[in-house]
């Protein structure tokens, strides 16, 4: 347990988010909890992670979701570890939402981005199959966003050019995508700025400049 990694998980928190402040204390270090200096106020270092308040261990929560993750069907791993299928659904879900959270930390932060290139690609399940739509920021190689659809059409691509727009600063940008039509009616729609002038009426929509695509 370090003091230093952690911070103030509660919402009115002063240094909610900042590390290396020394504002925390070991409170218990059998219980592995933390207690914030400035409220008085303790949580335990599982806090907002997908094991917060589970009885199983974290060694066999993280296993079963790495077996999930990589395909492994429910049935056999309520056959191999004795679960629920319940269970392990819900052990996915609280990944899921952690996997988010980091997302949004780490890599949903406005940006110079540079160059974005975007692909879809056909997803065999079972049943049937869905449509992967991702995008990548060239320059370091980082996943930016991911959407699934069953269907590759134009609600797809704005949900996933949406997710992009969160991570980008008005700079030169380049797309680059597989010349789907959809695409250059997302970015168009998607890559503007609201102008307020304080008239009545709905404000109007700037585009963003030297915005382009190949």
């Amino acid at each position: 347990m370090d003091p230093a990694t952690a911070f103030c998980p509660h919402l009115d928190g002063l240094a909610r988010g900042q590390t290396g402040q020394d504002n925390l204390r070991i409170h218990s270090r059998k219980a592995r909890r933390f207690r914030y200096l400035e409220c008085r106020q303790t949580f335990t270092a599982t806090k907002g992670t997908a094991w917060y308040r589970l009885r199983t261990s974290a060694e066999t929560v993280t296993l079963v979701v790495t077996l999930l993750a990589h395909g492994c069907p429910l049935q056999a791993i309520v056959v191999a570890f004795g679960f629920d299928e319940r269970t392990g659904a819900a052990w996915l879900a609280r990944a899921g939402q952690q996997g988010r959270a980091v997302q949004a930390y780490l890599v949903e932060q406005p940006r110079d981005l540079g160059q974005v290139q975007a692909d879809e690609s056909r997803v065999k399940k079972q049943g049937g199959g869905v449509w992967m739509a991702l995008a990548m920021m060239v320059r370091t190689r980082w996943w930016l966003a991911g959407e699934v659809s069953e269907h590759r059409d134009l609600p797809l691509i704005r949900r996933l050019i949406a997710r992009v727009r969160v991570c980008a600063v008005n700079r030169p940008l380049l797309f680059c995508t597989d010349g789907l039509s959809a695409y250059i009616r997302a970015i168009r729609a998607t890559f503007r700025d609201v102008v307020r002038t304080g008239k009545r009426g709905r404000p109007r929509c700037c585009p963003w400049k030297r915005i382009l695509m190949a």
